[in-house]
This record gives structure tokens, sequence and C-alpha cells, in this order.
């Protein structure tokens, strides 16, 4: 299973959440970060509808997969 963690940094004057280098919208304080990254892990978990996916891998190769939708991460906050 995938693990998810979501950082909390400082960022831009403020606080956010950053996943795998991405960062969130900028945040007053620490808290109000933490509560969005807590809001995001939870919405992640959720899941979703079965579906085929088509997507092109670095090789310019085409895919085309079935995605279930109860494959979900684990997901964690950190900070």
């Amino acid at each position: 299973m995938t693990k998810i963690t979501y950082e909390i940094v400082q960022h831009d004057g403020g606080w956010a959440y950053r996943m795998d280098g991405v960062f969130s919208e900028t945040f007053a304080t620490h808290d109000l970060a933490r509560r969005a990254a807590q809001i995001a892990a939870k919405e992640q978990k959720l899941p979703g509808d079965t579906t085929a996916i088509s997507y092109e891998d670095p090789a310019g190769r085409w895919h085309d997969e079935v995605a279930a939708g109860d494959d979900r991460p684990e997901t964690d906050v950190a900070g």
C-alpha cells in the first residue's frame, strides 16, 4: 500500500502543507495549515469509483488500465 505524508512547513510568509514537493495554499498559522492537511489526508482515503484510465509514460507509450476505486493510500500529517 502506498503511504502519503503531508508535511507542515513554513512557506511564502506563512505556513503550508507539502506533499511530494507540491505546496498547498499559504495559511496564517501552523494550526490552520495542519487542520487543512488533516482534511486533505482524510479526503485522500475516501473510496471512489472503479474507472478505466489511459496515460502516456515518459517513453511516449500509452497504457490503458483499470483504477480500483477502493485502492486508497495510507495517509499521515507530519509537523
